[in-house]
């Protein structure tokens, strides 16, 4: 019976375009610059130039579920193009170039880990149905809104009369939403400037009064609630509340001052609501009066514990007293990681990391609170939109392990000058004081290789002058899918595949004879494949656990071979297949 179940999904055109299958994205192996790495020559830190959607396909399969975080600033499609990146291409286009990228880092990413994507309004809905698409919409955890603007141009509209961008948007997906494990880390803002903040945004703040003096109190009735716990309820009188504006006025001071002095006594002037709350106002009946109750929470970090002092017409701001702190000059609000991030600073953003990066770059504050929500030390981090080198930068700064991917020459004129300073010590800026760094730590560089594929003058496929033996082993096992791990004892043991499977590449002839010393030390549960430039005839009836696959002919099937990048859709026709049945046994 034919499933004819629709389901919600995003299309464009192009969007099963078989060049942008990941399938079909060339696996290439990474060659390491010397030249170019820096620090530590044991580190594992890594720099990758190139097209990121070829290097994401490199990483594989060696790095396949061990991404703990991934953060990405992709190019906004914004029409406004940026000095380091073409941001002004077609929707389709930007959604052909995002689908197989974020696929690739679906499949980097551990069962545990996070992926935060930035974005600003244009393709922002798009954005959110294709990765609804890839990473499941029941592993979506949040929509981030990052106040993006500092200082005076933070403001609701100008002269123009249109309303301005402060904001863009970070989308947060689980790769497992059950296995996800989330982490509560709290954000030091100054009090008087989350007020502003909400001013700014039209609202009041609604801690704005203050019980100057308690009264006589007195026991006015016991309810109970819901479950049966029993409420013990207080009226009092004689009472005294003042508003923070009052005491401004009267005495003539700042309000922060004001915060400061009444901290420990400020309310919000309408009570939240909860069920509690309810009954409590349905006994009393008088919500002029101040009230008062004592009850014992059934759940929470104070279960079981006697609830005090807590008053039901103005809410006593136990969120200030238990989230807050005061300093010696000012007041401190610690904040549970939410959906708004207002206080993260934009000011001298140029400055950082000692590059410009007009446009593109993002504060280090905001990298720190995400690899701190998502990450613990010697977690690895990726970032194949590496920009300036911020996400490495931080991550280095925090101790994670880190892969950063960039395309542009900004690989050598932006990271690399910026993760130098940072191994030297010589970057201060950012996080740096924060986490007291002093330098230290290496990474290493690496450039793409060329595609294993080259065409002869003749119009023939063949394996491309670049790869010798070695680097002809380390392609063949990422284009067979095996990790490369040449074995110190077995020659014939090149890389590991699934369960007990090895992979052997030789530019040898391949003997019957070889074959059969090779099968007499094979286990019973043990598989081989050989992938040798020629073999005689016979070698593939020796033992049914040996599998022998000629190249280059038995890749010429397996992906797109001879492209340089992936930017833009591309018209011209792939390379013509080669069936291996039309070719004779051997290669001469």
């Amino acid at each position: 019976m034919t499933n004819n179940k629709q389901k919600l999904e995003l299309t464009w055109i192009g969007k099963n375009n078989p060049e942008y299958d990941i399938a079909n994205i060339e696996p290439r192996i990474l060659e390491e610059r010397t030249d170019l790495s820096y620090g530590d020559p044991n580190t594992e830190n890594m720099i990758i130039h190139g097209d990121n959607l070829l290097a994401l396909k490199a990483l594989l399969p060696e790095y396949e579920g061990k991404i703990k975080c991934i953060y990405i600033d992709p190019p906004y499609n914004t029409g406004n193009a940026f000095e380091h990146y073409d941001d002004s291409v077609e929707h389709s286009t930007w959604l052909s170039l995002m689908k197989p990228r974020l696929e690739l880092l679906k499949s980097l990413l551990a069962d545990t880990g996070a992926i935060y994507i930035q974005i600003d309004d244009v393709e922002f809905a798009y954005l959110k149905i294709i990765c609804d698409e890839i990473f499941g919409r029941e592993n979506f955890i949040n929509c981030i809104t990052v106040k993006t603007k500092s200082g005076a141009g933070a403001s609701g509209g100008g002269e123009d009369k249109k309303l301005k961008k402060n904001t863009e948007f970070i989308l947060l997906y689980a790769k497992d939403r059950n296995s996800f494990i989330t982490k509560t880390i709290f954000v030091e803002q100054n009090l008087i400037d989350i007020i502003a903040d909400k001013r700014d945004e039209g609202k009041q703040f609604e801690y704005r009064q203050v019980l100057i003096e308690e009264g006589t109190k007195s026991q006015f009735k016991n309810i109970k609630d819901g479950s049966g716990e029993e409420i013990k309820i207080f009226k009092h009188d004689n009472y005294v509340i003042r508003s923070i504006s009052e005491i401004i006025k009267d005495e003539k001071i700042s309000e922060e001052e004001a915060y400061f002095k009444y901290f420990e006594k400020i309310f919000r002037g309408q009570p939240a609501q909860s069920s509690i709350r309810t009954r409590v106002n349905e006994a009393t009946g008088n919500n002029k009066n101040l009230f008062s109750i004592e009850y014992s929470p059934r759940s929470g970090k104070r279960k079981g514990q006697i609830a005090t002092n807590h008053y039901l017409n103005c809410d006593l701001v136990n969120w200030l007293k238990d989230t807050s702190r005061k300093t010696s000059n000012k007041i401190i609000k610690l904040e549970k990681l939410g959906t708004l991030w207002t206080d993260l600073s934009w000011n001298g953003l140029s400055s950082q990391g000692g590059v410009q990066f007009n446009n593109g770059k993002k504060p280090e504050l905001l990298l720190n609170r995400i690899l701190e929500l998502s990450s613990e030390t010697n977690d690895l981090v990726l970032d194949s939109f590496l920009g300036s080198g911020t996400t490495a930068a931080v991550a280095h700064k925090m101790g994670r392990k880190y892969i950063g991917i960039e395309m542009g020459e900004h690989a050598y004129t932006h990271c690399k000058v910026r993760l130098d300073k940072v191994v030297e010590g010589y970057d201060q800026g950012g996080i740096s004081k924060a986490v007291e760094w002093k330098g230290g730590g290496g990474y290493k560089f690496y450039e793409l290789a060329p595609s294993f594929i080259a065409i002869d003058e003749f119009g023939n496929p063949v394996i491309d002058n670049y790869y010798n033996d070695t680097k002809l082993i380390r392609a063949m096992c990422k284009l067979m899918n095996y990790t490369f791990a040449p074995s110190q004892t077995e020659y014939w043991k090149h890389g590991k595949g699934q369960g007990s499977n090895s992979i052997y590449v030789t530019t040898q002839m391949l003997s019957v004879a070889m074959v059969q010393q090779i099968v007499s030390h094979l286990s019973p549960n043990e598989t081989l494949l050989i992938c040798p430039k020629k073999y005689e005839p016979g070698c593939k009836e020796v033992d049914n656990r040996i599998t022998i696959k000629k190249i280059p002919q038995s890749v010429l099937k397996a992906c797109q071979f001879g492209k340089k990048e992936y930017l833009l859709p591309i018209k011209e026709n792939a390379m013509e297949e080669i069936d291996e049945e039309d070719l004779p046994e051997t290669q001469e």
